[in-house]
């Protein structure tokens, strides 16, 4: 067979003009890099996270059923017994996130990946990137929702619970969200209007709930579950204060951010902790 030395040559100039347009070849994610990622959906890839933003799960006041409830599923899932997705949903400030966060802390050997709401189209491929790793990962989406015209939703169905390949067994995602049915009810009823079937329309959106197995309501605190968390903070951080300034300041600032929750009492902790010169550590 012959060949052309000039086609040759031409062929090879065209592999190494491709080859350098070609994206360079991503390194595999170092899984033993950090017990805590980030999920980059640009690059598909997984950066570690050093140091992880929590609050200790005894400091959690008010939601104890909740952090119960919670604790004992994540428990099973790294125990390689069965266990449920978890939404978790209600008030604001109420510790959905810190929850997690904090509950991931106390077991040992699990992993924590937080992928942003915007990013959920992307979470098959987080999925098939973890899947088969030694490790076990708990996937963590903060404000959970969706408005009118995504679809991304999809992805998430198929992830959690369709699709042919379904959810990893060493994968667990907890959501959290300030509405039960994290789709909004002018989304609903717009699928409603113009659907060929209304209540089909309505079941596919309803049912991106019913994924998850486990249901947890935080609800807006009473004014005695507030003022528990001030004096927990208060006295884990060991800030001077007297019982009645603590408890009229604490009120007072409630009153001022026109809410009690768990977020409040901490914004009123920071602000104590500076007056009296505690450091936050």
């Amino acid at each position: 067979m012959t060949t052309d030395p000039d086609l040759i040559a031409r062929l090879d100039a065209l592999v190494a003009i491709l080859e350098r347009w070609a994206p360079p070849r991503r390194p595999p994610a170092n899984l033993d890099a950090a017990d805590a990622f980030l999920w980059h959906a640009e690059d598909e890839r997984l950066a570690p996270v050093p140091v992880v933003s929590r609050v200790d799960l005894e400091l959690l006041k008010g939601i104890d059923a909740n952090r119960d409830a919670l604790l004992q599923n994540t428990q099973r899932f790294a125990d390689r017994l069965p266990a449920n997705n978890a939404l978790l949903w209600g008030a604001r400030g109420m510790g959905k996130s810190s929850l997690v966060k904090a509950v991931h802390a106390t077991i040992p050997g699990l992993k924590l990946v937080e992928i942003h709401r915007e990013d959920i189209g992307s979470l098959p491929a987080l999925m098939a990137l973890v899947r088969g790793a030694p490790h076990r990962f708990l996937i963590l989406c903060d404000d959970l929702s969706f408005d009118a015209g995504e679809t991304s939703y999809k992805s998430l169905k198929a992830a959690l619970d369709g699709g042919v390949e379904g959810r990893p067994d060493n994968v667990l995602f907890y959501a959290t969200s300030n509405r039960r049915h994290i789709l909004a009810r002018d989304m609903v009823e717009n699928e409603r209007g113009t659907a060929i079937n209304p209540g089909d329309a309505v079941e596919e959106k309803v049912s991106l709930s019913d994924r998850f197995g486990l249901w947890l309501g935080f609800h807006r605190c009473s004014q005695d579950e507030y003022l528990a968390m001030v004096r927990g903070y208060v006295e884990a951080f060991a800030i001077p204060a007297e019982a009645d300034a603590l408890r009229r300041d604490a009120l007072e600032w409630a009153t001022t951010r026109g809410s009690r929750s768990g977020r409040v009492a901490w914004q009123f902790v920071q602000d104590l902790a500076g007056r009296t010169g505690v450091r936050l550590a």
